[in-house]
């Protein structure tokens, strides 16, 4: 199928068994696999009638639905098959055989009004399988109908308004096709022929008289024409020769009497071009998760002696599928920004711009997959489970930008904390060092992207946890700064009173040297005063001599 899980043949979708009826779990599997509309096609009639021949037809398979040869029931309960709609794209067609009606192996009668209860219930085209011909005892099956009027009770409310109610029942009940088969009759009256249509309305038309046969016959007459208001019959000659007929599933067509082959095709046509999709009160098109859930409901009030109520069904149905169309929608909006978000996001309005993206998918999957959400009530509450997811974000937003910013403040400043530990700022001029450090690392933090709308107050709130920090260095600073200026005055003094000493040093240095330079002076003129007195002297005694010397010459 298009839609759903492959059926290469049919399942038992409801069983009847002895203490009660049971819904199999592998063929609800097999619905809730199958979101297309669906066209729900249930034969019921008389057990050995050749239901499940026809419903093969429908299928286009020579074999599916068990066809028997004899005269013991061979289908039990409902089975279902699930194919594809040969003319309709987009939909699934789901074929219902059911088990025979007036089995002589039966206890009573009790699982035929069930079954015959809930094929109405589930099909949007009802096949009432008969043969031979429109008679009373016929009338009298189908007018079980009268009892299902109990039965499926329609109405929620304990106040009957028979026309109300009526009209309410009547929009939900399949379409009917009378098959008949091995017709032998002439289609005539008063001469005239007529169509297997005007054979069907005619035998359902009020016959005179007033005694309790007559009554019964138009009460049932009154009520199939009320609550089937779109009819259809069809007549089918005989297959085969009756040597033929215990292998009838067997045969090809050619085989077959060429009518009752052509009856065959022409019914096919009908109920694929004809049969609608199944529709619930208020339009709602039913899908495969929808049936599972009906025939659930409806198996469940059965087996518990209660009447189904097709109105409270379709109420729990409206509840179960717009609570299941609310919570695809969350999970689509979850997913979607789970894609499509990154906590932290740089500013508030880019995260509420996402979920506002988010949010207009999830309305849109919502009114996909809702139905009958009138009053909105369904709608308000998925807006409020947004706006509450909307304020989760925010919130989520916020921590995230939190965590993140105190993440990497600790990654920054770390090794500024660990050199203030250390005792590095803690000198004179410190704090100017630590304050200059601090910006750079302010400018780093600044830089880095998508910190978050809390980025500037985890700043701030970290400065302001990291205050005393710089007071102390401040204090240490200031301490320090005032020792060392003092230390700082000693020294200057010191180097004066030193400079001073050094000068008067140097000037008695230079006193001495000039004296001594004085006295080297002196003693070099007294020096040189006696050489020149020596000299003087030697010239003299020199001169005396050569006057002596003169002399004596």
């Amino acid at each position: 199928m298009a839609s759903g899980i492959p059926m290469p043949e049919p399942l038992c979708l409801i069983e009847n068994t002895e203490e009660a009826l049971v819904v199999n779990a592998e063929a609800l599997e097999v619905l809730s696999a199958i979101d297309q509309p669906l066209v729900v096609v249930a034969i019921v009639g008389p057990y050995r009638t050749g239901k499940s021949y026809l419903m093969n037809k429908l299928a286009a398979k020579e074999k599916g639905f068990s066809v028997g040869s004899t005269v013991q029931s061979h289908t039990k309960g409902i089975w279902m098959w699930c194919v594809p709609h040969p003319e309709k794209p987009d939909h699934t067609l789901i074929l219902l055989d059911t088990e025979g009606l007036g089995d002589v192996e039966k206890v009573d009668d009790k699982s035929d009004i069930q079954i015959f209860a809930l094929a109405i219930l589930l099909s949007s085209t009802f096949v009432y399988n008969t043969m031979n011909k429109i008679d009373q005892g016929a009338i009298d099956l189908l007018h079980n109908v009268t009892e299902l009027t109990d039965l499926l009770r329609t109405r929620c409310s304990p106040d009957f308004k028979e026309a109300e109610d009526t009209d309410d029942l009547v929009s939900f009940f399949p379409d009917l096709v009378w098959t008949l088969r091995d017709f032998y009759l002439h289609l005539e009256t008063d001469g005239q022929d007529i169509t297997p249509d005007e054979y069907l309305e005619s035998s359902l038309e009020p016959k005179a008289g007033s005694n309790e046969r007559i009554q019964h016959f138009n009460l049932s007459g009154l009520f199939i024409k009320k609550f089937f208001p779109r009819k259809k019959c069809f007549i089918f000659d005989s297959p085969a020769n009756k040597k033929k007929l215990s292998k009838l599933q067997k045969l090809c067509d050619g085989e077959l009497y060429p009518e009752f082959v052509q009856q065959v095709e022409e019914f096919c046509s009908y109920i694929f071009s004809h049969s609608t999709v199944k529709t619930l009160p208020g339009g709602i098109e039913v899908n495969g998760p929808c049936l599972a859930f009906l025939a659930q409901v409806y198996v469940d009030a059965i087996n518990s002696g209660e009447l189904p109520s097709v109105g409270n069904s379709v109420l729990e149905l409206v509840q179960r599928e717009n609570s299941a169309a609310v919570q695809k929608a969350l999970a689509h909006y979850d997913q979607q920004m789970d894609q499509k978000v990154q906590l932290p996001t740089d500013t508030l309005q880019e995260l509420l711009d996402l979920h506002g993206a988010c949010e207009r998918e999830a309305m849109e999957v919502f009114t996909k997959n809702s139905f009958k959400d009138e009053d909105h009530h369904f709608q308000k509450e998925l807006q409020t489970l947004l706006d509450a997811k909307q304020d989760d974000l925010c919130k989520r937003n916020k921590e995230a930008s939190a965590r993140w910013c105190s993440s990497l403040l600790q990654g920054i400043f770390g090794p500024l904390e660990e050199e203030v530990k250390q005792g590095i700022y803690f000198r004179a001029g410190g704090h100017n060092l630590y304050l200059e450090k601090m910006e750079i690392l302010k400018a780093n933090y600044y830089q880095h992207p998508r910190k978050g709308i809390q980025a500037e107050e985890v700043l701030q709130d970290y400065l302001r946890s990291k205050q005393s920090v710089s007071d102390a260095v401040l204090q240490s600073d200031l301490a320090l700064t005032t020792r060392e200026r003092e230390k700082e005055e000693v020294q200057r003094k010191a180097e004066v009173e030193r400079a001073k000493l050094e000068r008067l040093e140097a000037i008695d240095r230079e006193i001495q040297r000039m004296m001594e330079e004085r006295e080297r002076f002196h003693q070099q003129q007294m020096r040189q005063m006696e050489i020149d007195r020596a000299n003087l002297a030697q010239q003299q005694r020199e001169l005396r001599m050569e006057q002596k010397r003169r002399l004596r010459w």
